[in-house]
């Protein structure tokens, strides 16, 4: 069964930055495309990045840039100029989201 463990999260000030971690054990990051989602309070979970089995990623946030490790079974999201619209819950999963959610991680953007 995959597991899936979201860290790197906490409270950062409008423009500041996070790196986001995604580390996965019962299965084997390389075979699969691999995605960041985001749950704002009150709001559907959306997708923020895709990270691809050839390690090319696409993000629909510009400011955000995602980085795996198949060797390691990790993978990041680098989050740049921070607002208060990017906070939420941020969680990983396989692309489509077939897996099992993890807890996520708590971003909270604000003064």
């Amino acid at each position: 069964q995959v597991r899936l463990v979201e860290s790197g999260g906490g409270l950062v000030r409008p423009g500041g930055s996070l790196i986001l971690s995604c580390a996965g054990s019962g299965n084997d990051f390389s075979l699969f495309h691999m995605s960041w989602y985001r749950q704002a309070p009150g709001k559907q979970r959306e997708l923020v990045a895709v990270s691809r089995v050839d390690e090319t990623w696409t993000s629909e946030i510009g400011r955000f840039t995602v980085v795996r490790d198949n060797r390691k079974n990790i993978m990041f999201l680098q989050m740049n100029n921070l607002d208060p619209e990017d906070s939420g819950v941020y969680y990983c999963n396989r692309y489509p989201a077939l897996w099992t959610w993890g807890q996520g991680t708590q971003v909270t953007v604000g003064a």
